[in-house]
């Protein structure tokens, strides 16, 4: 009997995995956190954790370079939200991110600055709040600070456990990951209250 032939997004995934042992690891990181911000489909943590247990000296280095990927390519994402907007609705409904896209747009109207900061760290797909931001006009520099903020968050954590507990934490990272995402969204929406409430 002979072995199913994996599809092509876990060929996507595989190869992803791959670039994390390349000697140009850095690039690739760098590269897949900006693309993963605005069109691409596989997060940047599966490079940033083979990479960190690697080398677990350079946890922050590697942090470092996915937050600021990620913050430009989100940057990017916004001019694509911003300039085509109209062009790119089939595509998202293609993808299965139109209801997703739909209720980005109605956070974006209600939060603002925090629905950047919630999407940041959260199991939310990237790349639908940097378009929505475009879209619906958000501030550039409140766009970018929280991009920082979020993004950054989420990487130095993930990078952090990684270089604290090493490998017996690998298997378990990605499996939880969007509990760790859901526990930080409620911080957020806790210091979003206690901002109000000053």
């Amino acid at each position: 009997m002979t072995s199913r032939k994996p599809g092509p997004w876990r060929r996507l995934y595989d190869a992803v995995v791959r670039a994390a042992a390349h000697r140009h690891a850095q690039t690739w990181l760098f590269i897949l956190a900006f693309a993963e911000s605005s069109f691409f489909p596989i997060p940047p943590d599966v490079m940033l954790i083979p990479m960190t247990l690697a080398r677990r000296a350079r946890f922050l280095r590697y942090a470092l370079i996915a937050t600021i990927g990620s913050t430009l390519g989100g940057l990017f994402g916004y001019l694509i939200g911003a300039l085509f907007i109209d062009q790119i609705q089939p595509w998202l409904a293609d993808l299965g991110y139109a209801q997703g896209y739909a209720t980005v747009r109605h956070w974006f109207a209600e939060y603002g600055f925090w629905a950047v900061l919630f999407a940041g760290f959260s199991p939310v797909p990237y790349k639908l709040f940097t378009i929505a931001a475009g879209a619906l006009g958000m501030p550039v520099s409140a766009f970018t600070l929280a991009s920082v903020v979020g993004r950054g968050a989420r990487f130095f954590l993930i990078a952090g456990l990684v270089r604290w507990l090493g490998p017996a934490f690998e298997d378990h990272l990605l499996k939880y990951l969007d509990w760790i995402g859901w526990i930080f969204v409620v911080l957020v929406v806790i210091a979003y209250l206690g901002y109000r409430l000053v």
